[in-house]
């Protein structure tokens, strides 16, 4: 395994990445811990955890991000025992890796976190920044805390298996990293590296990777706990899309919601006059080089559950929905939109 990046996060908290192209150097960590420890995977990664007896195996799906599934996770490390210097151990998906880190957070107020990402949603989206979630009454990740994770190992071999519509859906999210880049060194990979992006090719897929974690890590190293309204512009695309989401019962994947989202967002900033028409089509072209399924009609029927679900968008202040918008490469800005403007989205 190889140290790739460092994330500094308050009160000199570090989280560090490493890379690796073998599962069993990922097993190897896990067994070589010194403390005590519980693995919480779903039922399509159970084989992936080196201790079935100290692992707890959860529902797979969206559906199961719950008080249900959280419980379990909590009552199987009290059943072992574990204390507080215990550490959870998350092998899957981003639901899986959520809802770990929400019960490292919660147990004892607080215990040891490591995150082994089996998805590229996961590597790229649910690792660095301390996400820990479930999703409450239909709307997600509206019940949660920042609880970073000491060690997140990536192992690049686990993408070789993943089911395309789950591979374009963590797509989405490198994208949209390509768009809050400083520069456009994410964009250019993404161009230039297409043909071995989608036959995954394992070096071309590492240094993605690489890429997408270091645009996160420059916005949540700044706003660690989203208190400075920096952080928030990772929630580009994710207003309108988890509204998608929440009004589908999550039949649409994440990734695909976000690009569907995104392209609403570049739209809407079009129409404001605050994204500029060369930079929205600049956008747009780097979208299209990759097969997303985002071409979604929101039903008339639908229209106010989804202005209604927008309103309950957990970046809301003030009692007001900020959408992201943007001016430029890494330029975002939050801006409202009115329930007239969501529609006029939609239609």
């Amino acid at each position: 395994m190889e140290k790739r990046i460092e994330a500094l996060l308050d009160n000199g908290f570090v989280s560090s990445v490493y890379f690796t192209g073998k599962t069993d150097e990922m097993k190897e960590r896990i067994l070589s811990l010194d403390k005590d420890y519980v693995v919480v995977t779903d039922e399509n990664t159970f084989t992936y955890s080196p201790s079935p007896e100290r692992t707890v195996v959860l529902e797979s799906g969206e559906d199961h991000k719950n008080w249900e599934s959280l419980e379990r996770i909590l009552s199987f490390a009290l059943d072992r025992g574990m204390g507080r210097d215990g550490i959870f151990i998350a092998l899957g998906g981003g639901v899986v890796c959520d809802m770990t880190a929400l019960a490292s957070a919660l147990y004892m107020r607080g215990a040891g976190l490591m995150l082994c990402p089996t998805t590229l949603l996961a590597m790229v989206d649910a690792t660095l920044g301390g996400k820990a979630a479930i999703d409450f009454r239909n709307t997600k990740n509206t019940v949660g805390a920042f609880h970073p994770a000491s060690e997140i190992i990536i192992s690049l071999s686990t993408l070789s298996s993943l089911p395309d519509k789950e591979f374009m859906c963590g797509m989405g999210e490198v994208v949209k990293h390509a768009f809050l880049s400083s520069d456009d060194e994410l964009y250019k990979f993404l161009f230039s590296n297409r043909d071995g992006i989608m036959a995954r090719d394992t070096a071309v897929l590492e240094k993605m990777v690489e890429l997408s974690l270091l645009v996160k890590k420059s916005y949540i190293e700044k706003d660690p706990t989203e208190t400075k309204g920096i952080r928030s512009a990772l929630n580009f695309g994710h207003t309108f899309g988890h509204a998608l989401e929440s009004i589908t019962d999550y039949s649409i994947s994440h990734g695909e919601a976000v690009v569907w989202g995104m392209k609403k967002a570049l739209t809407s900033g079009l129409w404001q006059g605050i994204t500029p028409p060369p930079f929205y089509l600049w956008c747009i072209d780097l979208i299209s080089q990759f097969p997303f399924l985002d071409e979604y009609k929101v039903a008339k029927k639908d229209y106010e559950a989804f202005v209604e679900a927008t309103k309950k968008d957990k970046k809301k202040s003030g009692g007001v929905t900020k959408f992201v918008f943007l001016k430029g490469l890494g330029e975002p800005i939050l801006s409202p939109l009115t329930d007239d403007q969501i529609a006029a989205m939609i239609v």
